[in-house]
Protein backbone atom coordinates (compact mmCIF):
# COMPACT_ATOMS: atom_id res chain seq x y z
CA UNK A 1 0.00 0.00 0.00
CA UNK A 2 1.15 3.64 -0.96
CA UNK A 3 1.72 6.13 1.47
CA UNK A 4 -1.08 8.50 -0.29
CA UNK A 5 -3.11 5.41 0.09
CA UNK A 6 -2.67 4.47 3.48
CA UNK A 7 -2.97 8.41 4.59
CA UNK A 8 -6.58 8.38 2.65
CA UNK A 9 -7.72 5.47 4.57
CA UNK A 10 -6.25 6.40 7.94
CA UNK A 11 -8.70 9.78 7.31
CA UNK A 12 -11.36 8.04 6.21
CA UNK A 13 -11.00 5.67 9.25
CA UNK A 14 -10.50 9.31 11.65
CA UNK A 15 -13.76 10.30 10.26
CA UNK A 16 -15.78 7.71 10.95
CA UNK A 17 -14.63 7.46 14.35
CA UNK A 18 -15.47 11.33 14.23
CA UNK A 19 -19.13 10.46 13.20
CA UNK A 20 -19.65 8.15 15.70
CA UNK A 21 -17.98 10.18 18.69
CA UNK A 22 -20.27 12.84 17.39
CA UNK A 23 -23.28 10.81 17.45
CA UNK A 24 -22.17 9.11 20.73
CA UNK A 25 -22.48 12.82 22.97
CA UNK A 26 -25.49 13.95 20.85
CA UNK A 27 -27.19 10.37 22.23
CA UNK A 28 -26.50 10.81 25.82
CA UNK A 29 -27.54 14.95 25.61
CA UNK A 30 -30.94 13.81 24.54
CA UNK A 31 -31.21 10.76 26.01
CA UNK A 32 -31.53 8.16 23.09
CA UNK A 33 -27.55 6.87 23.06
CA UNK A 34 -28.00 3.80 20.94
CA UNK A 35 -30.87 5.15 18.45
CA UNK A 36 -28.70 7.73 17.76
CA UNK A 37 -25.77 5.96 16.95
CA UNK A 38 -27.68 3.57 15.26
CA UNK A 39 -29.06 6.38 12.88
CA UNK A 40 -25.55 7.71 12.09
CA UNK A 41 -24.00 3.80 11.93
CA UNK A 42 -26.98 3.58 8.79
CA UNK A 43 -26.09 6.78 7.87
CA UNK A 44 -22.53 6.35 7.06
CA UNK A 45 -23.15 3.17 5.63
CA UNK A 46 -25.57 4.62 3.36
CA UNK A 47 -23.02 6.87 2.02
CA UNK A 48 -20.17 4.39 1.48
CA UNK A 49 -23.00 2.51 -0.38
CA UNK A 50 -24.02 5.84 -2.36
CA UNK A 51 -19.85 6.12 -3.09
CA UNK A 52 -19.61 2.50 -4.30
CA UNK A 53 -22.76 2.81 -6.45
CA UNK A 54 -20.48 5.67 -8.31
CA UNK A 55 -17.56 3.37 -8.77
CA UNK A 56 -19.36 0.94 -10.00
CA UNK A 57 -21.23 3.60 -12.75
CA UNK A 58 -17.78 4.67 -13.39
CA UNK A 59 -16.49 1.43 -14.24
CA UNK A 60 -19.62 -0.06 -16.45
CA UNK A 61 -19.98 3.48 -18.34
CA UNK A 62 -16.26 3.42 -18.79
CA UNK A 63 -16.31 7.49 -18.45
CA UNK A 64 -13.14 9.86 -19.19
CA UNK A 65 -14.06 12.67 -16.82
CA UNK A 66 -11.63 13.33 -14.02
CA UNK A 67 -12.04 12.08 -10.74
CA UNK A 68 -13.84 14.41 -8.17
CA UNK A 69 -11.03 16.20 -5.69
CA UNK A 70 -10.81 15.06 -2.52
CA UNK A 71 -8.53 13.32 -0.14
CA UNK A 72 -10.84 10.15 1.21
CA UNK A 73 -10.42 6.46 0.36
CA UNK A 74 -13.17 6.68 -2.18
CA UNK A 75 -11.44 9.83 -4.21
CA UNK A 76 -8.77 7.55 -3.89
CA UNK A 77 -10.13 4.66 -5.53
CA UNK A 78 -11.52 7.20 -7.91
CA UNK A 79 -8.16 8.53 -8.98
CA UNK A 80 -6.75 4.89 -9.18
CA UNK A 81 -9.32 3.67 -11.08
CA UNK A 82 -8.89 6.62 -13.64
CA UNK A 83 -5.45 6.03 -14.06
CA UNK A 84 -5.46 2.16 -14.91
CA UNK A 85 -8.73 3.32 -17.33
CA UNK A 86 -6.21 5.73 -18.51
CA UNK A 87 -3.28 3.26 -19.33
CA UNK A 88 -5.47 0.49 -20.43
CA UNK A 89 -6.74 2.92 -23.31
CA UNK A 90 -2.99 3.75 -23.92
CA UNK A 91 -2.68 0.03 -24.31
CA UNK A 92 -5.10 -0.99 -26.65
CA UNK A 93 -4.21 1.80 -28.65
CA UNK A 94 -0.98 0.37 -28.85
CA UNK A 95 -2.35 -3.36 -29.46
CA UNK A 96 -4.52 -1.90 -32.23
CA UNK A 97 -1.77 0.40 -34.14
CA UNK A 98 0.73 -3.26 -33.83
CA UNK A 99 -2.19 -5.42 -35.29
CA UNK A 100 -3.05 -2.89 -37.80
CA UNK A 101 0.77 -2.95 -38.88
CA UNK A 102 0.57 -6.52 -39.10
CA UNK A 103 -2.04 -6.85 -41.13
CA UNK A 104 -0.61 -4.34 -43.72
CA UNK A 105 3.01 -6.37 -43.53
CA UNK A 106 0.48 -10.09 -43.91
CA UNK A 107 -1.30 -8.18 -47.26
CA UNK A 108 2.31 -6.74 -48.37
CA UNK A 109 3.74 -10.21 -48.91
CA UNK A 110 3.27 -11.95 -52.11
CA UNK A 111 2.92 -15.55 -50.20
CA UNK A 112 -0.50 -16.93 -49.09
CA UNK A 113 -0.56 -17.09 -45.84
CA UNK A 114 -3.59 -19.23 -43.74
CA UNK A 115 -4.59 -19.93 -40.39
CA UNK A 116 -5.84 -23.46 -39.45
CA UNK A 117 -7.28 -25.06 -36.47
CA UNK A 118 -5.19 -28.41 -36.02
CA UNK A 119 -8.11 -30.66 -35.57
CA UNK A 120 -10.73 -29.40 -37.08
CA UNK A 121 -8.52 -28.14 -39.98
CA UNK A 122 -10.87 -24.91 -40.53
CA UNK A 123 -9.54 -21.78 -41.73
CA UNK A 124 -8.95 -19.07 -39.14
CA UNK A 125 -8.00 -16.37 -40.72
CA UNK A 126 -5.80 -15.67 -44.27
CA UNK A 127 -4.04 -12.82 -45.61
CA UNK A 128 -5.25 -10.83 -49.71
CA UNK A 129 -2.27 -13.20 -51.39
CA UNK A 130 -4.00 -16.05 -50.34
CA UNK A 131 -7.35 -14.39 -52.14
CA UNK A 132 -5.42 -14.44 -55.53
CA UNK A 133 -3.64 -17.56 -54.86
CA UNK A 134 -5.69 -20.05 -53.46
CA UNK A 135 -9.19 -18.55 -54.40
CA UNK A 136 -10.25 -18.21 -50.58
CA UNK A 137 -13.14 -15.38 -50.18
CA UNK A 138 -13.96 -13.30 -47.17
CA UNK A 139 -15.63 -13.52 -44.92
CA UNK A 140 -17.26 -16.44 -46.48
CA UNK A 141 -14.36 -19.07 -46.05
CA UNK A 142 -13.55 -18.15 -42.72
CA UNK A 143 -14.87 -20.88 -40.36
CA UNK A 144 -14.74 -23.40 -43.70
CA UNK A 145 -13.13 -26.83 -44.10
CA UNK A 146 -9.61 -25.86 -46.15
CA UNK A 147 -9.40 -29.16 -47.57
CA UNK A 148 -12.97 -28.40 -48.89
CA UNK A 149 -12.05 -24.47 -50.17
CA UNK A 150 -9.06 -26.26 -51.94
CA UNK A 151 -10.62 -28.43 -54.25
CA UNK A 152 -9.43 -30.33 -55.93
CA UNK A 153 -5.34 -29.95 -54.29
CA UNK A 154 -5.07 -33.49 -52.56
CA UNK A 155 -4.50 -32.11 -48.96
CA UNK A 156 -6.92 -33.44 -46.60
CA UNK A 157 -3.90 -36.68 -46.22
CA UNK A 158 -1.11 -33.74 -46.30
CA UNK A 159 -2.60 -31.93 -43.62
CA UNK A 160 -3.50 -35.30 -41.34
CA UNK A 161 0.46 -35.88 -41.18
CA UNK A 162 0.57 -32.77 -39.24
CA UNK A 163 4.21 -32.21 -38.52
CA UNK A 164 5.57 -34.55 -40.37
CA UNK A 165 3.85 -33.63 -43.71
CA UNK A 166 6.40 -32.69 -46.21
CA UNK A 167 6.56 -29.50 -48.32
CA UNK A 168 3.87 -30.07 -51.79
CA UNK A 169 6.51 -28.37 -54.00
CA UNK A 170 4.36 -28.25 -57.29
CA UNK A 171 0.99 -28.25 -57.75
CA UNK A 172 -1.65 -26.33 -59.49
CA UNK A 173 -3.54 -23.18 -58.35
CA UNK A 174 -7.04 -23.77 -57.64
CA UNK A 175 -7.95 -20.57 -59.01
CA UNK A 176 -5.73 -21.21 -62.35
CA UNK A 177 -4.86 -24.45 -63.42
CA UNK A 178 -1.24 -23.03 -65.39
CA UNK A 179 -0.41 -21.06 -61.83
CA UNK A 180 1.95 -23.63 -59.76
CA UNK A 181 2.09 -23.42 -56.00
CA UNK A 182 4.61 -24.64 -53.38
CA UNK A 183 2.55 -25.47 -49.93
CA UNK A 184 4.23 -25.86 -46.97
CA UNK A 185 2.63 -26.34 -43.54
CA UNK A 186 4.41 -25.25 -39.96
CA UNK A 187 2.61 -25.63 -37.05
CA UNK A 188 3.47 -23.05 -34.49
CA UNK A 189 1.66 -23.98 -31.57
CA UNK A 190 -0.37 -26.78 -30.29
CA UNK A 191 -3.81 -25.88 -31.87
CA UNK A 192 -2.96 -23.88 -34.93
CA UNK A 193 -0.90 -24.48 -38.17
CA UNK A 194 0.61 -22.03 -40.77
CA UNK A 195 0.09 -23.00 -44.23
CA UNK A 196 2.18 -20.86 -46.54
CA UNK A 197 1.53 -21.11 -50.50
CA UNK A 198 4.12 -19.35 -53.00
CA UNK A 199 3.97 -19.09 -56.38
CA UNK A 200 6.94 -21.18 -58.04
CA UNK A 201 5.50 -21.08 -61.90
CA UNK A 202 8.54 -18.95 -62.74
CA UNK A 203 10.94 -21.14 -61.36
CA UNK A 204 9.23 -23.81 -62.68
CA UNK A 205 9.23 -22.51 -66.33
CA UNK A 206 12.96 -21.82 -65.70
CA UNK A 207 12.87 -25.86 -64.54
CA UNK A 208 11.57 -26.65 -67.48
CA UNK A 209 13.67 -24.82 -70.12
CA UNK A 210 16.92 -26.09 -68.19
CA UNK A 211 15.88 -30.19 -68.88
CA UNK A 212 14.76 -29.40 -72.46
CA UNK A 213 18.29 -27.55 -72.94
CA UNK A 214 19.81 -30.68 -70.92
CA UNK A 215 17.94 -33.36 -72.93
CA UNK A 216 18.51 -31.32 -76.44
CA UNK A 217 21.88 -30.85 -75.76
CA UNK A 218 22.77 -34.44 -74.86
CA UNK A 219 20.57 -35.95 -77.76
CA UNK A 220 22.87 -33.62 -80.12
CA UNK A 221 26.14 -34.96 -78.65
CA UNK A 222 25.23 -38.30 -78.78
CA UNK A 223 25.58 -38.56 -82.13
CA UNK A 224 29.11 -37.34 -83.10
CA UNK A 225 30.88 -38.82 -80.13
CA UNK A 226 28.99 -42.50 -81.56
CA UNK A 227 30.94 -41.15 -84.76
CA UNK A 228 34.38 -40.19 -82.64
CA UNK A 229 34.13 -43.50 -80.81
CA UNK A 230 33.89 -45.41 -83.83
CA UNK A 231 36.65 -43.92 -85.78
CA UNK A 232 39.19 -44.12 -82.24
CA UNK A 233 38.00 -47.79 -82.15
CA UNK A 234 39.05 -48.60 -85.59
CA UNK A 235 42.86 -47.23 -84.82
CA UNK A 236 44.46 -49.71 -82.93
CA UNK A 237 47.35 -47.98 -80.64
CA UNK A 238 49.50 -51.49 -81.60
CA UNK A 239 50.38 -50.10 -85.08
CA UNK A 240 50.86 -46.64 -83.95
CA UNK A 241 53.09 -46.88 -81.54
CA UNK A 242 54.24 -43.38 -81.30
CA UNK A 243 50.63 -42.26 -81.10
CA UNK A 244 49.41 -45.69 -78.73
CA UNK A 245 49.32 -43.05 -75.17
CA UNK A 246 47.26 -40.75 -76.98
CA UNK A 247 44.89 -43.02 -78.60
CA UNK A 248 43.97 -44.62 -75.36
CA UNK A 249 43.01 -41.49 -73.44
CA UNK A 250 41.19 -40.61 -76.85
CA UNK A 251 39.10 -43.55 -76.25
CA UNK A 252 39.15 -43.08 -72.59
CA UNK A 253 37.75 -39.79 -72.90
CA UNK A 254 35.13 -40.56 -75.52
CA UNK A 255 33.59 -43.30 -73.60
CA UNK A 256 33.57 -41.29 -70.45
CA UNK A 257 31.60 -38.77 -72.78
CA UNK A 258 29.49 -41.51 -74.20
CA UNK A 259 28.33 -42.12 -70.55
CA UNK A 260 27.63 -38.88 -69.29
CA UNK A 261 25.39 -38.13 -72.25
CA UNK A 262 23.85 -41.88 -71.27
CA UNK A 263 23.72 -40.65 -67.92
CA UNK A 264 21.92 -37.17 -68.89
CA UNK A 265 19.32 -39.01 -71.05
CA UNK A 266 18.29 -41.02 -68.60
CA UNK A 267 17.65 -38.56 -65.84
CA UNK A 268 16.46 -36.13 -68.31
CA UNK A 269 13.63 -39.21 -68.95
CA UNK A 270 13.22 -39.68 -65.18
CA UNK A 271 12.68 -35.64 -64.59
CA UNK A 272 10.30 -36.03 -67.30
CA UNK A 273 8.14 -38.84 -66.17
CA UNK A 274 5.27 -38.23 -63.43
CA UNK A 275 4.96 -42.13 -63.13
CA UNK A 276 6.08 -45.73 -63.84
CA UNK A 277 4.94 -48.42 -65.56
CA UNK A 278 3.54 -51.07 -62.53
CA UNK A 279 4.58 -54.49 -62.89
CA UNK A 280 5.62 -57.44 -60.25
CA UNK A 281 9.83 -56.86 -60.02
CA UNK A 282 11.19 -60.72 -59.18
CA UNK A 283 13.28 -59.69 -56.51
CA UNK A 284 15.37 -63.20 -56.42
CA UNK A 285 16.44 -62.69 -60.21
CA UNK A 286 17.23 -58.79 -59.67
CA UNK A 287 19.64 -60.01 -57.11
CA UNK A 288 20.80 -62.65 -59.12
CA UNK A 289 21.39 -59.79 -62.13
CA UNK A 290 23.30 -57.80 -59.55
CA UNK A 291 25.49 -60.28 -58.43
CA UNK A 292 26.76 -61.63 -61.79
CA UNK A 293 27.41 -57.81 -62.62
CA UNK A 294 29.24 -56.71 -59.49
CA UNK A 295 31.50 -60.13 -60.38
CA UNK A 296 32.39 -58.73 -63.52
CA UNK A 297 33.26 -55.57 -62.77
CA UNK A 298 35.55 -56.64 -59.45
CA UNK A 299 37.43 -59.08 -61.55
CA UNK A 300 37.69 -60.40 -58.22
CA UNK A 301 39.57 -57.88 -56.51
CA UNK A 302 36.13 -57.56 -54.30
CA UNK A 303 34.67 -59.92 -51.52
CA UNK A 304 30.79 -59.80 -53.00
CA UNK A 305 27.92 -61.50 -51.36
CA UNK A 306 24.33 -61.27 -51.66
CA UNK A 307 21.82 -61.47 -48.92
CA UNK A 308 17.69 -61.95 -49.94
CA UNK A 309 16.13 -61.73 -46.05
CA UNK A 310 13.03 -60.64 -47.44
CA UNK A 311 11.77 -63.09 -49.03
CA UNK A 312 9.32 -60.85 -51.20
CA UNK A 313 8.83 -59.18 -54.57
CA UNK A 314 8.40 -55.29 -55.36
CA UNK A 315 5.38 -53.56 -57.34
CA UNK A 316 7.22 -51.14 -59.93
CA UNK A 317 9.43 -50.97 -63.19
CA UNK A 318 12.03 -53.36 -63.12
CA UNK A 319 14.27 -51.29 -65.28
CA UNK A 320 14.52 -48.38 -63.48
CA UNK A 321 14.79 -50.26 -60.23
CA UNK A 322 17.29 -52.47 -61.72
CA UNK A 323 19.55 -48.99 -62.64
CA UNK A 324 19.12 -47.38 -59.39
CA UNK A 325 20.41 -50.54 -57.54
CA UNK A 326 23.27 -51.44 -60.47
CA UNK A 327 24.42 -47.78 -59.88
CA UNK A 328 24.21 -48.12 -56.09
CA UNK A 329 26.58 -51.46 -56.68
CA UNK A 330 28.82 -50.26 -59.23
CA UNK A 331 29.88 -47.01 -56.94
CA UNK A 332 30.59 -49.71 -54.04
CA UNK A 333 32.65 -50.99 -55.91
CA UNK A 334 34.59 -48.35 -57.99
CA UNK A 335 35.07 -46.22 -54.19
CA UNK A 336 36.37 -49.66 -52.41
CA UNK A 337 39.85 -50.71 -52.25
CA UNK A 338 41.26 -53.92 -53.36
CA UNK A 339 40.28 -57.02 -51.19
CA UNK A 340 37.09 -54.93 -49.64
CA UNK A 341 34.04 -56.36 -48.78
CA UNK A 342 30.64 -55.41 -50.53
CA UNK A 343 27.29 -56.76 -49.13
CA UNK A 344 24.24 -56.43 -50.98
CA UNK A 345 21.19 -57.10 -48.49
CA UNK A 346 17.45 -57.38 -49.05
CA UNK A 347 15.83 -57.09 -46.08
CA UNK A 348 12.47 -56.44 -44.02
CA UNK A 349 11.73 -53.47 -42.61
CA UNK A 350 9.40 -53.26 -39.01
CA UNK A 351 6.73 -51.27 -40.61
CA UNK A 352 6.07 -53.99 -43.24
CA UNK A 353 8.42 -52.61 -46.06
CA UNK A 354 11.58 -53.97 -47.28
CA UNK A 355 14.81 -52.34 -48.09
CA UNK A 356 18.16 -53.11 -50.46
CA UNK A 357 20.92 -52.10 -48.71
CA UNK A 358 24.46 -51.96 -50.37
CA UNK A 359 27.09 -52.02 -48.03
CA UNK A 360 30.94 -51.56 -48.73
CA UNK A 361 34.29 -51.36 -46.65
CA UNK A 362 35.33 -48.63 -49.06
CA UNK A 363 36.87 -45.03 -48.44
CA UNK A 364 33.81 -43.32 -46.76
CA UNK A 365 32.52 -39.90 -47.29
CA UNK A 366 32.52 -37.20 -44.45
CA UNK A 367 29.45 -36.23 -42.65
CA UNK A 368 29.75 -32.82 -44.76
CA UNK A 369 29.13 -33.89 -47.93
CA UNK A 370 26.17 -36.15 -47.40
CA UNK A 371 23.00 -33.35 -47.59
CA UNK A 372 24.14 -32.72 -50.93
CA UNK A 373 25.83 -36.34 -52.18
CA UNK A 374 22.47 -36.75 -54.31
CA UNK A 375 22.62 -33.66 -56.20
CA UNK A 376 23.52 -33.79 -59.80
CA UNK A 377 27.22 -33.81 -60.54
CA UNK A 378 28.13 -33.23 -56.85
CA UNK A 379 31.52 -35.17 -55.98
CA UNK A 380 33.19 -35.63 -52.56
CA UNK A 381 36.30 -36.04 -54.77
CA UNK A 382 36.71 -34.95 -58.03
CA UNK A 383 40.14 -36.71 -58.67
CA UNK A 384 39.15 -39.68 -57.51
CA UNK A 385 35.73 -39.90 -59.46
CA UNK A 386 37.16 -38.85 -62.72
CA UNK A 387 39.68 -41.92 -62.22
CA UNK A 388 37.11 -44.41 -61.52
CA UNK A 389 35.26 -43.17 -64.28
CA UNK A 390 32.24 -41.74 -62.50
CA UNK A 391 30.02 -38.99 -64.10
CA UNK A 392 28.53 -37.35 -60.70
CA UNK A 393 25.09 -38.38 -61.64
CA UNK A 394 24.24 -41.59 -60.34
CA UNK A 395 23.43 -40.84 -56.88
CA UNK A 396 20.76 -38.22 -58.28
CA UNK A 397 19.47 -41.00 -60.50
CA UNK A 398 19.01 -43.37 -57.89
CA UNK A 399 17.49 -40.73 -55.96
CA UNK A 400 14.82 -39.88 -58.72
CA UNK A 401 14.24 -43.58 -59.70
CA UNK A 402 13.05 -44.12 -56.04
CA UNK A 403 11.11 -40.65 -56.00
CA UNK A 404 9.17 -42.03 -58.17
CA UNK A 405 8.49 -44.98 -56.22
CA UNK A 406 7.61 -43.50 -53.61
CA UNK A 407 10.68 -44.82 -51.70
CA UNK A 408 13.81 -42.79 -50.08
CA UNK A 409 17.73 -43.12 -49.86
CA UNK A 410 19.02 -43.45 -46.49
CA UNK A 411 23.29 -42.87 -46.58
CA UNK A 412 25.44 -43.96 -43.79
CA UNK A 413 29.27 -43.27 -44.04
CA UNK A 414 32.29 -43.25 -41.78
CA UNK A 415 35.66 -42.22 -43.49
CA UNK A 416 37.77 -45.05 -43.40
CA UNK A 417 35.47 -47.65 -42.87
CA UNK A 418 32.73 -47.66 -45.48
CA UNK A 419 28.98 -46.62 -46.41
CA UNK A 420 25.85 -47.99 -46.42
CA UNK A 421 23.17 -46.94 -49.30
CA UNK A 422 19.72 -48.51 -48.26
CA UNK A 423 16.74 -48.28 -50.81
CA UNK A 424 14.00 -48.32 -48.36
CA UNK A 425 10.33 -49.05 -49.81
CA UNK A 426 7.17 -49.14 -47.91
CA UNK A 427 4.56 -51.96 -47.54
CA UNK A 428 2.19 -50.99 -50.23
CA UNK A 429 5.23 -51.41 -52.77
CA UNK A 430 6.03 -54.91 -51.07
CA UNK A 431 4.51 -58.50 -53.24
CA UNK A 432 4.74 -61.82 -52.36
CA UNK A 433 6.94 -63.48 -54.36
CA UNK A 434 6.01 -66.19 -57.17
CA UNK A 435 8.73 -68.62 -56.60
CA UNK A 436 7.09 -70.42 -59.97
CA UNK A 437 7.95 -67.55 -61.47
CA UNK A 438 11.46 -67.41 -60.37
CA UNK A 439 12.26 -70.86 -61.17
CA UNK A 440 11.06 -70.27 -64.53
CA UNK A 441 13.27 -67.39 -65.06
CA UNK A 442 16.44 -69.48 -63.40
CA UNK A 443 15.76 -72.11 -65.58
CA UNK A 444 15.69 -69.71 -68.74
CA UNK A 445 19.08 -68.93 -67.50
CA UNK A 446 20.81 -71.93 -67.09
CA UNK A 447 19.63 -73.02 -70.99
CA UNK A 448 20.70 -69.73 -72.17
CA UNK A 449 24.89 -70.14 -70.30
CA UNK A 450 24.18 -74.30 -71.40
CA UNK A 451 23.95 -73.04 -75.35
CA UNK A 452 26.61 -70.12 -75.03
CA UNK A 453 28.93 -73.03 -73.93
CA UNK A 454 27.79 -75.35 -76.88
CA UNK A 455 27.93 -72.87 -79.31
CA UNK A 456 30.59 -70.45 -78.39
CA UNK A 457 31.42 -66.98 -80.36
Amino acid sequence: MTSIARSAWFKTLGQLVLILAGALALGFALGHVWLVVTVAALGVVAWHYWKLRNVLLRLTARQRAMPPEGDGVWNELDRLLHRSQSEMRTRKRRLVDMLRAYRAATAALPDAIVVVERNSQRIQWFNEAALRLLGLQYPRDIGAALSDRLQPLPVAQWLAAGRHAEPLLDVPSPVQPDMHLSLRLIPYSDELWLLVARDVSKLMRLEQMRRDFVANVSHELRTPLTVVHGYLDMLDPAEQPDWAPMLTEMQRQSQRMTQLVEDLLTLSRLEAQEQLPEETVSMASMLATLKREADALSQQRHEISVEDAAGVDLRGSTKELHSAFSNLVSNAIRYTPAGGRIRIRFLPERDGGVSLAVEDTGYGIPAAHLPRITERFYRVSTSRSRESGGTGLGLSIVKHVLNLHQARLEIESEVGRGSRFACRFGRERVRARDHLLFDDERLDGDRADDHAEDHPA
